[in-house]
């Protein structure tokens, strides 16, 4: 049996900018249905919110995002999440983890998805990998960036 595993994000309006900015990130099909698009009538509040929003791209990077319904009570801010040491410390209950092969594929998506973001460990070669970045972007997701180590043979 063959399973995959895709991040779904959870966002309070910007659902719809945050699918669009990732999808000039990754590349890929945006796909947008809101709320009203399922029968909400149009002149409640969230009929314009995204219910079920996703990017995905031939490259094998998916994401799907949604907006929550506005009566949803908001969850605590996390600290913000900071390197120290080698270390990561961090209030958060997930990253965002997207690994590619090579340094400079990984490095042109840093470069996009780092428009707007709050740095955390700027990417570059790392004891581990020859890549290796982390941000928050302008949406407040965090993202692990890394190339794949060669594998010793």
């Amino acid at each position: 049996m063959a399973i995959s595993t895709t991040t779904h994000l959870n966002f309070r309006g910007d659902a719809r900018a945050a699918l669009e900015f990732y999808q000039t990130v990754f590349g890929g099909h945006l796909t947008t249905v809101t709320y009203g698009d399922f029968g909400m009538p149009k002149d409640l509040p969230d009929a314009d919110k995204i219910v079920f929003g996703q990017v995905t791209a031939d490259n094998g990077f998916g994401i799907m995002a949604y907006d929550v319904p506005g009566q949803a009570p908001a969850a605590a801010a996390p600290a913000a999440t900071t390197r120290e040491h080698g270390m990561t410390l961090t209030g958060e209950r997930f990253f965002v983890s997207v690994r590619g092969e090579t340094a400079e594929e990984v490095g042109a998506l840093w470069d996009r998805l780092a428009d707007g973001a709050d740095l955390i460990e700027k990417y570059g070669p790392s004891r581990w990998a020859p890549g290796f970045g982390m941000l928050t972007d302008r949406f407040g997701v965090t993202w692990i960036l890394d190339v794949a180590a060669p594998h010793a043979g």
